[in-house]
C-alpha cells in the first residue's frame, strides 16, 4: 500500500513539473531579458552587425532581450585550442538571434552547445562506391547543424562573412536555419510554422523556387540564390535565408514570392 502511494506521490509531482516547468522557464527567460544591456556589448554588435543600426529601437530591444537569454541557454567550446572570446559569442548569438525576432518563443530548443574551430575543420566521411567497396574521404567543412545538440561554426569564416556582408553567404545564418528546420526532428526545408494552414502555401511556393533554382544550375544561368541551396530542400531553406539577410533587395526583384514568404516567417524586412 506504501509503495504505490509513493509511486503515485511520484507520477503526481513529475506531471505537476511538466506542467509548470514552462511558466517557471518563461519567468526565468522574462527576468534575463530585463537585465541590462552592456554598452560593451552594444558596441561589438554595431561593429559586427551593420543590420542592427537599421532595425527600429522596438526590434533591436527584442533583439537583446533574445541574446541575453540566448548566451546564458547555449554552452560554447573552443576546438582545436580557441578560446573562445565574448566577442565570439556575442556575434554567433547577435546574427542567429536575428531569426527569433518573428517571435516563436523558442532558442533553438534541441541546442546546447556551439562548438567553434579557429579554421576549416575536417570529418572522415565512409562513403559507398558500389554494393561492396566503401571508401573514407576527408571532408573540409565551415560549419554544420546536428539534429541533436551540437552546431559547429569556423571563426575564421564568421568573421570573412562580417566583412562581405552583400555576397549571399553567412554560415550562422546558414547553420541555424537548419536548426529551425530540424526542430520537427526533420530537415526536409520546414520549419515547424505557426499555423497548419501556412504548410500549403510554404509548400507550393518553396517547391517552385526550389526547382526553378535547379533548372537554372542545370541551363548555366546565373543565379541570386547560390547553387548550393540546389543541392536539396533543405539546403535551398539555409541559402534562402542567407540570400533573404544578405540580398534582400535583389531577391525580391527576382524572387518576390519568396522573399514575401520569408519576411512573413521571420517578420522582418532586411530593405530600408
Amino acid at each position: 500500500m506504501l509503495k504505490s502511494v509513493i509511486i503515485f506521490i511520484i507520477i503526481g509531482l513529475v506531471i505537476g513539473w511538466i506542467f509548470i516547468s514552462p511558466t517557471l522557464k518563461n519567468k526565468r527567460r522574462y527576468r534575463i531579458k530585463q537585465r541590462p544591456f552592456p554598452p560593451l556589448w552594444n558596441a561589438i554588435i554595431e561593429n559586427n552587425l551593420p543590420i542592427y543600426l537599421r532595425l527600429s529601437p522596438e526590434e533591436r530591444r527584442r533583439l537583446q532581450g533574445h541574446i541575453q537569454v540566448f548566451l546564458v541557454e547555449k554552452q560554447f567550446i573552443g576546438c582545436r585550442g580557441l578560446q573562445v572570446t565574448e566577442e565570439m559569442k556575442l556575434t554567433i548569438a547577435a546574427v542567429a538571434c536575428l531569426l527569433l525576432l518573428n517571435e516563436r518563443g523558442e532558442y533553438f530548443p534541441k541546442l546546447h552547445s556551439i562548438l567553434i574551430y579557429p579554421t576549416t575543420y575536417f570529418v572522415t566521411q565512409t562513403v559507398a562506391i558500389d554494393n561492396y567497396i566503401v571508401e573514407e574521404r576527408r571532408d573540409a567543412r565551415l560549419g554544420e547543424s546536428w539534429t541533436k545538440d551540437q552546431l559547429i561554426l569556423s571563426w575564421e569564416q564568421i568573421q570573412y562573412d562580417i566583412h562581405n556582408l552583400q555576397d549571399g553567404h553567412n554560415v550562422i545564418l546558414h547553420e541555424f536555419a537548419h536548426q529551425l528546420d530540424q526542430e520537427d526532428g526533420k530537415a526536409d526545408g520546414v520549419p515547424i510554422l505557426p499555423n497548419k494552414s501556412d504548410y500549403p502555401i510554404w509548400s507550393k511556393v518553396m517547391t517552385a523556387e526550389y526547382q526553378q533554382l535547379c533548372n537554372d544550375i542545370q541551363e548555366g544561368r546565373e543565379t541570386i540564390i547560390n547553387a548550393y541551396g540546389a543541392t536539396n530542400p533543405a539546403e535551398f531553406f539555409a541559402v534562402a535565408t542567407e540570400t533573404f539577410f544578405e540580398k534582400p533587395q535583389q531577391l525580391l526583384e527576382n524572387h518576390q514570392s519568396l522573399y514575401n514568404l520569408l519576411e512573413d516567417y521571420y517578420k522582418l524586412n532586411p530593405i530600408y
